[in-house]
């Protein structure tokens, strides 16, 4: 059987420990690696590792002896309570000996946990787990994160009192991070509102969100976005004294500009165009006021002038490269006049 979307979700929170088998596959392995542990932990509980009753198997030593996954789901262990038999990293190649083992099921023996990377959709063991009759076949895709999700991993963090400006925020955060780097995101904003009872703010969110890029690149596409034309010497200069790349800069306020492009031209308006940007918190705020001092057409020469540094930058040009990048941003700053 297979299980998608909100179903999915709720089955990997609670499994059904009368189900033989669980396959979770996906391109993302850390996504793979929390939803399984996830189950795991709701099947055995906290203590079930400590216990001995959880039995991990590799696929190398799988493959070596295939009688190990059926051996480990008929073990009696010696604490009593519900067991697990968890086989990571599965392959095509492993279908027989995970089909030999949910065939030698019984109510009573280990539920077998297995996880793999991408399946195609004629995938072996992708096919066992779907046509199997008392077995969950879970795909997770690389898709924004749903707000059942976003809700899930407030309330393990222990996280209650969002507000609605605050949970679009995490919800963009979500979209922006990879799932290990926001559920770890969360229990850093969980330990900082510990005993705090009043609301998550978006600052708050800000504050503890990993940044995306250092603080004084940042301070540089603002000036050039406010058209603080004196500042950007002065950024470049400090910027090249900690090793920043030309190429990264351009890439940085491509982006930068990019989203300001998106919001101007978004028919939900500018905080549904900034949010689809991926831009939260006070840096919100600020571009939000930039979005409104750029004409459109100045937006699209800046674009245009980022791409043609971008290509000078990368091509076999002796012109100096730091040069190149600080002519174009003063270049931008200017073009609203």
């Amino acid at each position: 059987m297979i299980l998608r979307g909100a179903e999915a979700n709720r089955f990997l929170a609670k499994p059904d420990p009368a189900r033989a088998g669980l396959l979770i596959f996906g391109e993302n392995a850390m996504r793979v690696a929390l939803k399984r542990q996830d189950a795991i932990l709701a099947l055995v509980g906290p203590e079930g590792e400590a216990e001995m009753r959880l039995s991990r198997i590799s696929a190398g030593d799988l493959r070596r002896t295939p009688s190990l996954l059926t051996d480990a789901i008929k073990e009696i262990g010696f604490f009593p309570g519900p067991r697990v038999a968890f086989a990571e990293d599965a392959t095509d190649g492993l279908a027989p000996p995970i089909a030999a083992a949910l065939a030698a099921w019984v109510p009573g023996d280990a539920t077998i946990v297995v996880t793999a990377g991408a399946l195609t959709g004629k995938s072996a063991l992708k096919t066992l787990f779907e046509k199997h009759s008392n077995a969950v076949c879970i795909g997770l895709y690389d898709e924004p994160p749903s707000r059942e999700d976003i809700e899930a991993e407030l309330a393990r963090a222990g996280l209650s009192r969002i507000p609605p400006e605050t949970m679009a925020d995490l919800a963009t955060l979500a979209r922006a991070l990879d799932p290990g780097d926001f559920r770890q995101t969360l229990q850093k904003i969980a330990l900082y509102k510990w005993q705090d009872d009043s609301p998550l703010t978006p600052a708050e969110v800000a504050a503890m969100a990993p940044a995306s890029i250092e603080a004084e690149t940042d301070e540089l596409l603002h000036a050039v976005a406010e058209r603080d034309t004196p500042a950007i010497g002065l950024l470049m200069r400090r910027l090249e004294g900690q090793g920043v790349q030309p190429v990264g800069l351009c890439i940085q306020a491509t982006r930068h500009f990019r989203a300001l492009h998106t919001a101007k031209i978004d028919p939900g308006g500018l905080q549904a165009g900034l949010m689809k940007a991926r831009v939260f918190g006070p840096r919100r705020d600020r571009m939000q006021r930039q979005v409104g001092q750029w004409p459109l057409r100045a937006l699209e020469s800046a674009l245009q002038q980022l791409v043609e540094a971008d290509l000078t930058l990368r091509s076999s040009s002796r012109a100096p490269l730091y040069a190149v990048m600080e002519r174009a941003l003063i270049r931008i700053a200017m073009t609203r006049r």
